[in-house]
């Protein structure tokens, strides 16, 4: 067993990066090194490095949350170096060292350096994956406050304007990134605010790999099968995806040449993807959760699970959709499934439950708000909302407790508990469901729903609920 290092790549039995990681420079900066990222951007930029491509681009990682020292710690000792592990649907695997990150800090050791290296002018892109949570944060130590700190030297030194490209989860995100940038300097510089609208760009991206969480059981596995001591390696599936908008303000590395898709409007796969593969990943999970499972791929194995999945893509999401160049949504569809029953993968339900305020508003209120604008229907996706509400009880049908991990756990749980008394008091917070409790349609489905989850469980519900759509 060899412990991972730039001294040790010579000894490694995985493929490592072929090329000379002192001579790259830090052209991207990136917020959030998670596994996501990991599995994704840095794995694309590693492609276009081992092909002697993208010298200036390599990755400068920044953390800003308390969490992110551990990130700073593993990544110091293996010199940013780390195993990605590709999971095929055969149950077959294959691992190499990811060598694209060259820096790594973490923000509060020093943010004045941080903002230093934001406004230096060899960092042209700045990327982000920080969550849904992460864009509504108003501080001057934010990400966006640390950004706008740097933009504003920038333009007093006469540097360009670098391109802020949003990685996360958020439909129109490119726009979303603009509002947080632009409202952070209204706040702290209001007279950068022009300067910004003239010369900086926020493309839109659609990403997407399924990366669960590194367990120990991954870090045992890679010493196991591939010889190789990993504090912290990454595990996803085989499948990946980037749709980025070509709108760069001051160049970009040849994504393009490393399987990026580059197009001139990102919106229709961003829809595609958040209300197929994100919205499925909830309309899935809580049920799952009730349904005693606690891994995705067996879940995504049920029958049961898997028609209801297919339902809400067929009968609710899909019809929301414009036409994607060159994809089958049908096909897309259904390939999701297999993918979320991929063992290898072997990501857990838990992780689909975590920061629900977050994400339901984000991938799968979309989908019920298109339909009744339309008059589409909207069972299952309400049905989908009842069974967050039920899981948020933090108590499943045996009595055994749920830990439910959200930002607004404290008020959801005790709202999701008094709904036997007061129906619909889950659904009073503005932030999270905004007027929709107040569309009848919505209101009746999710409480018709919510009222078989408590009186017949989680597996008679969805029954109901397949048979009314094969109906």
């Amino acid at each position: 067993m060899v412990r991972l290092n730039s001294a040790t790549l010579p000894r490694l039995p995985i493929a490592t990066p072929g090329y000379d990681r002192d001579g790259v420079g830090t052209g991207i900066a990136h917020f959030g090194v998670g596994n996501f990222h990991r599995a994704h951007q840095a794995m694309y930029v590693d492609r276009l490095l081992r092909r002697g491509l993208a010298r200036e681009w390599g990755i400068r990682g920044l953390g800003v949350l308390p969490a992110d020292r551990r990130m700073r710690d593993v990544l110091a000792a293996q010199d940013g170096l780390y195993t990605l592990i590709s999971e095929h649907p055969d149950d077959s695997r294959d691992a190499r060292v990811i060598g694209s990150i060259v820096d790594y800090r973490y923000v509060p050791d020093d943010p004045a350096a941080t903002v230093e290296l934001l406004a230096a002018p060899a960092t042209r892109v700045i990327t982000l994956t920080i969550t849904e949570g992460g864009y509504r944060v108003r501080d001057r130590a934010s990400v966006f406050g640390l950004i706008v700190e740097a933009l504003v030297r920038r333009r007093d030194r006469g540097v360009g304007a670098p391109t802020i490209v949003s990685c996360d989860n958020i439909e129109h995100n490119g726009e979303v990134a603009r509002r947080a940038v632009v409202e952070h300097a209204q706040l702290l510089h209001p007279g950068v605010v022009g300067w910004v609208d003239e010369h900086a760009r926020f493309p839109c991206s659609m990403v997407d790999r399924i990366t669960p969480a590194t367990t120990p059981d991954l870090v045992a596995a890679v010493e196991r099968d591939f010889g190789v001591a990993d504090r912290w390696p990454v595990a996803a599936e085989s499948f990946a995806a980037w749709v980025l908008e070509d709108d760069f303000a001051a160049g970009r590395p040849p994504l393009e040449d490393a399987g990026v898709l580059l197009v001139d409007d990102v919106a229709p796969y961003e829809a595609m993807k958040l209300r197929l593969l994100n919205a499925g990943h909830q309309c899935l999970c809580y049920f799952a959760w009730l349904c005693g499972y606690r891994m995705v791929h067996d879940a995504a194995r049920d029958p049961l699970l898997a028609e209801f999945l297919c339902a809400y893509f067929d009968s609710e999401a899909i019809p929301t959709l414009a036409p994607v160049p060159g994809i089958d949504l049908a096909a897309y569809s259904r390939e999701l499934v297999e993918r979320f029953a991929n063992p290898g993968v072997a990501d857990t339900v838990a992780r689909l439950c975590a920061y629900s305020s977050d994400r339901i508003p984000a991938w799968l209120l979309p989908v019920i708000r298109a339909n009744l604008r339309t008059g589409g229907p909207v069972r299952l996706a309400s049905a989908a909302v009842a069974s967050w509400a039920r899981y948020s009880e933090a108590v499943d049908e045996h009595g055994e407790p749920i830990e439910v991990v959200d930002n607004l756990a404290d008020s959801l749980v005790p709202a999701a508990r008094s709904e036997r008394e007061r129906p619909g008091a889950f659904l009073e917070n503005p932030a999270v469901f905004g007027d929709l409790p107040r569309a009848p349609r919505f209101a009746e489905a999710y409480r018709r729903a919510l009222d078989s989850l408590h009186t017949n469980g989680a597996r008679a519900t969805l029954e109901g609920l397949v048979k009314e759509a094969r109906a």
